[in-house]
């Protein structure tokens, strides 16, 4: 067994969902789409689910906001009032997507709970996604709790779970990867290698700037700011600020109002 520079490899994670085995060839289409998209066996919740998309998940205005409200209901697993989805929201696995009250999905925002063992997606009170955000899953859990706000074009993945605290903001461009590829091996590529997850935590009333990246196994402690292009390594603590390229602890927020 060939690795790099002598380390023994580290064991990948049967339970992370490998996309190009689970819905490889061996299947028919209409299984490999419905495994893919619908996550259910059987004609009905397909036929359901396409029937819901084909009728209100294109339509713009006003009367596609209505349509969102009454029809996405029917495929996803529970939503609460007062609920606003986008033009061309995509759905995956819709079963195990829970959605409280007040929230909004912008336009061409991708939720995508795929998997076998996991949970799925949580979006709690008041969760705000802009237009373009992607949540996805691969066997992993993402949890959004109250008030929490996602910019534009942010992605959120997880193989284990991420949870992304109360009244959090994330900025435009942030990148949280809840999973890892190993690539101990040289004589193999990266992608045959397989994943391993350790999860993300986001603490409550946190800030990530425009840009961050978020990297497997990272904690950001509640009330702590990370600047704009930062990449995260390890733990910020809570109420701190970091920054850079790995983000190193700049200052201690509560230092202002002692001083």
């Amino acid at each position: 067994m060939s690795t790099s520079e002598g380390r023994t490899p580290r064991a990948a994670d049967p339970q992370i969902t490998d996309i190009q085995k689970e819905f490889g060839a061996s299947r028919s289409r209409s299984q490999r789409y419905a495994d893919l998209v619908v996550g259910q066996s059987g004609w009905a919740p397909l036929l359901r689910y396409e029937l819901v998309m084909l009728l209100s998940s294109w339509v713009p205005g006003a009367l596609g906001l209505f349509l969102r409200s009454k029809l996405y209901p029917l495929i996803l697993g529970r939503v609460g009032r007062n609920v606003a989805f986008g033009v061309n929201v995509v759905l995956r696995h819709p079963r195990k997507i829970v959605i409280g009250d007040n929230v909004v999905v912008d336009d061409q925002c991708c939720l995508d709970a795929k998997g076998t063992t996991n949970t799925g997606i949580v979006l709690q009170d008041g969760v705000f996604l802009g237009r373009n955000t992607i949540l996805s899953c691969k066997n992993g859990d993402i949890v959004l709790e109250t008030e929490a706000n996602v910019g534009f074009n942010a992605e959120i993945f997880s193989a284990a779970r991420v949870r992304v605290g109360a009244r959090t903001l994330i900025a435009a461009y942030t990148y949280l990867v809840g999973g890892d590829h190993l690539y101990d091996r040289t004589d193999i590529p990266v992608l045959h290698q397989g994943r391993t997850a350790r999860g993300i935590d986001i603490g409550e009333n946190s800030w990530l700037g425009a840009h961050v990246v978020v990297t497997d196994g990272a904690v950001v402690g509640r009330d702590a700011i990370v600047g704009a292009g930062s990449v995260v390594i390890g733990e910020v603590p809570a109420f701190h600020i970091a920054a850079g390229s790995p983000a190193r602890v700049i200052r201690d927020r509560r230092a202002a109002e002692t001083a």
